[in-house]
C-alpha cells in the first residue's frame, strides 16, 4: 500500500483507497477531480497499461464527467478499478431531467412561452359565460403564480419572473366583464396581484430579485393610474393617458436606477482627504493605498443592471402596447382626438429615440417594439378607424412610407453613429418628450375643462 497526493489546495481534497488488480493505492485527490484522473492517477503509480474503470464499493460506475464530491464520494471511501465492462443501469426520464445541465436562456423563453399562454387562458375563460370555466381557470392560474413564487427546485430565478404573469391572469379571469369602462378597475387589480405575488418571491428570495422589483414597481403603478381615475369618478382617459405618459418617462430613468452604484463601491471615503498639499510639509512619507474594485463586483453589477433594464424594457413594451389602443379607443370629442393622437405619436417616437442610447441589444430591441406599437395603433387609428376618409388614409400611408426610408437610408449609411445626428437625435427626443408632456393635458380632457369652465 502506497500513499499518493494529487496536486490541490488544502481544505479541498477528498482522501481515497483505491482497490485494484495491481494493489491497494491510497490517494488525495481535489474535490474537483472526477474518476478519470483518479483512474489516470492509478494506472500511472500502479503501472496498469490503459486507464481503468472506477467503481463505488457496492458495484456502481462513476460518471466521467462528475466531480467526485458531486458523486457523494467522501473521505475514506473506497474505490474499486476495474479492466471489464460495465453496464450501466437504465435511467429513468427523472434521473435525466435531474442530471441534465441548467439552461437559463431555454427556462426564460419557457417562462416567457408559458406567461403569454396564461394571459391568453384568462382571455378566454374571461369571455366565456361558463362560470364554471371562469372559476377553474382562476384557481390554476393563482395555484400556478403562488407556486412559481416559491423558491423551491431549479430555474427559481425564471419561474419568480413568470409568477407574477399568472396573478394577474388569475385577477383578469375573475374579474373582467364586458364592457370599456370597468378595465381601469380590472387592469388595476390585476397589477396589484402581480406586485404582492412578486412580493412574497422577493421576500422568499435568498438572493436579490430585480424582475420582482420591477414587478413590484409596475404592478403598482397601474394601480394608482388606474384605481385614482375610478375612485376620483374621472373618465377613463386619464388612466390609460397616465399609463402611455410613463411608458415613456420609464425609459428615461430606468438606467440610472439600475446603476445606481453605493459610493463606498467604487471609492474609498476614509482614505479621501480634504487638506490641501504644501511644499513645505516634507515630513509626508509613503504612498496613498490604491484602490481596487474586484471584478466579480463588477460582473454582479452588470447583470443586475441588465436584468432591471431588460425587466423595465418589456414593462414598458406591454403597458405601451396595452395602453395606446384603449386612449385612441376612448377619446371621442374633437379635442381629446387631438391630444391623444399628439400623445401616442409624441411617445413612440420618444421611445424609438430613447433606444438608441441603450447599448444593452435585448432592452433596445424591446423599447423600439414598445415605440413602433404605439405608432402602429395610431397608424391603425387613423386608417381604419371611426370617420377616417380615403384621402387622409393616403395622406398618411404616405406620410409614413417616406419616414420609413428616411430612417433605412440614414441607418444604411451609419448615419446613427455619427456625432451630427446624435446630436440632433438628443434634441429630436427632448422635443417629442416635451410635446408629449403638452398633449397629455390635452388628452385627458383638462384643456377642453378649463376651457368649458372660462367660456
Amino acid at each position: 500500500m502506497s500513499e499518493v497526493a494529487m496536486p490541490g489546495p488544502t481544505g479541498t481534497t477528498i482522501a481515497v483507497s483505491v482497490h485494484g488488480a495491481a494493489g491497494v493505492l491510497d490517494l488525495v485527490v481535489p474535490t474537483g477531480a472526477t474518476s478519470v484522473d483518479v483512474a489516470r492517477e492509478y494506472a500511472k503509480q500502479a503501472q496498469v497499461p490503459g486507464i481503468p474503470l472506477l467503481q463505488t464499493a457496492l458495484g456502481q460506475r462513476l460518471n466521467a464527467s462528475v466531480p467526485l464530491h458531486e458523486a457523494g464520494i467522501q473521505s475514506g471511501d473506497v474505490l474499486v478499478a476495474t479492466a471489464g465492462v460495465h453496464l450501466p443501469r437504465k435511467q429513468t426520464l427523472l434521473d435525466a431531467a435531474k442530471n441534465a445541465p441548467e439552461s437559463p436562456a431555454l427556462a426564460s423563453m419557457i417562462a416567457t412561452i408559458a406567461a403569454a399562454i396564461a394571459v391568453l387562458a384568462a382571455w378566454y375563460a374571461g369571455r366565456t359565460g361558463d362560470d364554471t370555466v371562469r372559476t377553474v381557470a382562476t384557481g390554476i392560474l393563482l395555484a400556478c403564480g403562488l407556486v412559481g413564487a416559491l423558491p423551491v427546485g431549479r430555474h427559481t430565478r425564471q419561474r419568480a419572473a413568470a409568477a407574477p404573469a399568472f396573478a394577474a391572469a388569475a385577477a383578469f379571469a375573475a374579474l373582467y366583464e364586458p364592457g370599456v369602462h370597468l378595465l381601469p378597475a380590472i387592469l388595476g387589480a390585476c397589477g396589484i396581484s402581480a406586485a404582492v405575488v412578486a412580493g412574497i418571491g422577493r421576500a422568499l428570495s435568498e438572493h436579490g430579485d430585480e424582475v420582482g422589483a420591477v414587478w413590484i414597481a409596475s404592478g403598482l403603478t397601474v394601480f394608482a393610474c388606474c384605481a385614482l381615475p375610478a375612485l376620483l369618478g374621472w373618465d377613463d382617459r386619464v388612466a390609460w393617458t397616465l399609463l402611455v405618459f410613463l411608458s415613456m418617462m420609464a425609459a428615461r430613468f430606468a438606467p440610472s436606477l439600475a446603476i445606481d452604484v453605493p459610493d463606498e463601491a467604487l471609492l474609498d471615503l476614509d482614505r479621501l482627504a480634504v487638506t490641501a498639499w504644501s511644499a513645505r510639509d516634507s515630513q509626508r512619507s509613503g504612498r496613498r493605498g490604491r484602490i481596487v474594485v474586484a471584478g466579480d463586483a463588477m460582473e454582479r453589477l452588470v447583470r443586475r443592471a441588465s436584468r432591471i433594464v431588460t425587466g423595465a424594457s418589456v414593462a414598458v413594451l406591454v403597458t405601451m402596447a396595452v395602453s395606446s389602443p384603449l386612449l385612441l379607443r376612448t377619446a371621442t370629442i374633437d379635442l381629446d382626438v387631438i391630444g391623444a393622437r399628439c400623445l401616442v405619436f409624441f411617445a413612440g417616437c420618444s421611445l424609438l429615440l430613447a433606444a438608441r442610447s441603450y447599448r444593452h441589444a435585448a432592452a433596445r430591441v424591446l423599447l423600439r417594439l414598445a415605440g413602433l406599437s404605439g405608432l402602429a395603433a395610431l397608424a391603425a387609428h387613423l386608417v381604419v378607424g371611426p370617420g377616417a376618409p380615403h384621402l387622409g388614409s393616403f395622406f398618411y400611408a404616405v406620410v409614413a412610407l417616406g419616414a420609413i426610408a428616411l430612417a433605412a437610408a440614414v441607418a444604411t449609411g451609419r448615419g446613427w453613429r455619427s456625432v451630427w445626428w446624435s446630436r440632433r437625435a438628443e434634441v429630436a427626443e427632448s422635443f417629442c418628450g416635451s410635446f408629449a408632456f403638452a398633449s397629455a393635458v390635452v388628452a385627458a380632457g383638462v384643456f377642453r375643462r378649463l376651457w368649458e369652465m372660462t367660456s
